[in-house]
């Protein structure tokens, strides 16, 4: 038996390059290059690279487009281009998630008026197990590259691949600011640093009554996490970000690419040094719901997802934002091995989700009931290293359940024998 190993790989990303946009085509013949994306995922559509954004009407047509020159099996897409970002109508949808969700005012206006600020249309793949999203739940996240010259593609490409396996102990750095609206994460923040110990090095700052010069990390190198609120973040040029660092700040407008609207747009977190990030396209309020919990964030990339997957689990309401970066990039890849040592089976994984139960379980022949030789808790921050006894010689079968892809609360077999 295989166990299942997190993190999409190359073959199940589909690069969508603008056709005839010169540099959308060489960033993603660069990253089909860098990567090892099989040909057959290269998809080239027109597009208007040079408008900021694209009407519903049009990315309809888009959309189908795409969609209708996939091979079999993609369950994510990498947008080569910087522009478009957004997808305009009723109300604005970051373009990765009107890819991923299809446009649909659920996800930016819940309400028959143009109330931005409403409550919106949950994504299922929220802090999910899924690990093949589009089979598990019919819907492929999506990620802009976001690069403005190929010299920063070409360097976003190479930090993405440098983080693979590397197993970063840390640093994170989650910083409750001044501003108090835009620091509404810090209840989420605080006992991140403890429950973590020292699997990973988190650093909880509370400047919320300090001076306004407090509010951003200066000098700091192997910063791996910064999450922050702030309508721009000062020092970055200061900071050592590792390769498959991931950085955002809960603010209004750091989607509105290019000028972010009068605040920082989120691609200068990648040209400063890290490797993904998030922001929201049009006015969201402070609703936490549609900015990245640190929580889920920093959990589903320790346990083995790729950066795509970490931060599209992590936003519950993610219809108005807008998620860019280098999406394969997998610092804590999972090498799950499941092998008979010394008499027992022994399994070895980072995958398990905290608090959920795993079971390992035999078959006899002719028999439909399933018997459970032995049972493991998933534990944040901990990689199982775990026994069983093997199964009686008339086990035909054997298999590993634990939490199902499509809800937590069930159990699914996660993998079986032959």
């Amino acid at each position: 038996m295989t166990l299942p190993a997190s993190g999409l790989a190359a073959a199940d990303l589909a690069v969508v390059v603008a056709d005839g946009d010169p540099l959308s085509e060489a960033a993603g013949a660069a990253y089909v290059a860098a990567r090892k994306v099989p040909a057959a995922n290269l998809i080239r559509v027109k597009v208007n690279t040079a408008s900021a954004s694209i009407s519903a009407a049009d990315f309809s047509l888009l959309k189908s487009d795409i969609e209708a020159k996939f091979p079999a099996g993609i369950q994510a897409t990498l947008l080569t281009w910087a522009a478009p970002s957004r997808v305009t109508g009723v109300c604005t949808m970051g373009i990765t998630s009107a890819m991923a969700l299809g446009y649909d005012t659920r996800y930016c206006n819940s309400t028959p008026t143009t109330n931005t600020c409403a409550t919106t249309a949950a994504s299922p793949l929220y802090d999910s197990e899924s690990r093949r999203p589009q089979t598990d739940l019919q819907l492929r996240p999506s990620m802009l590259l976001g690069a403005t010259t190929l010299d920063a593609a070409n360097a976003l490409i190479a930090r993405g691949a440098a983080a693979d396996a590397t197993l970063p102990a840390g640093d994170g750095w989650l910083v409750r600011t001044t501003d108090a609206s835009r620091s509404v994460r810090w209840a989420d923040f605080q006992g991140l640093p403890a429950a973590w110990g020292s699997a990973l090095q988190l650093n909880y700052v509370d400047n919320s009554a300090g001076a306004a010069a407090g509010n951003s990390l200066s000098g700091k190198t192997n910063v791996l996490f910064y999450l922050t609120g702030l309508t721009a973040v000062d020092n970055l040029s200061t900071l050592q970000f590792r390769p498959g660092a991931l950085a955002d700040s809960l603010t209004s407008t750091g989607g509105v690419l290019p000028s972010g609207a009068g605040q920082m747009p989120i691609t200068t977190w990648l040209t400063a040094g890290a490797t993904a990030s998030y922001g929201t396209v049009e006015e969201p309020c402070n609703l936490q719901q549609k900015f990245s919990r640190a929580s889920v964030l920093i959990d589903q990339y320790w346990r083995g997802g790729t950066a795509i997957e970490a931060y599209w689990k992590a936003v519950q309401w993610p219809g108005q934002g807008l998620f860019v970066g280098e999406p394969l990039a997998q610092p804590f890849r999972d090498a799950p091995s499941f092998a008979i040592v010394n008499g027992e089976y022994r399994i070895k994984t980072r995958s398990l989700r905290p608090g959920s139960l795993y079971a390992l379980q035999y078959r006899l022949s002719g028999g439909t009931a399933w018997t459970t030789l032995a049972t493991f808790t998933g534990v944040r921050g901990q990689v199982l290293d775990g026994r069983s006894p093997l199964p009686p010689a008339a086990a035909v079968q054997i298999r590993w359940q634990g939490p199902c892809p499509d809800n937590t609360a069930n159990i699914c077999t996660l993998a079986q024998s032959a």
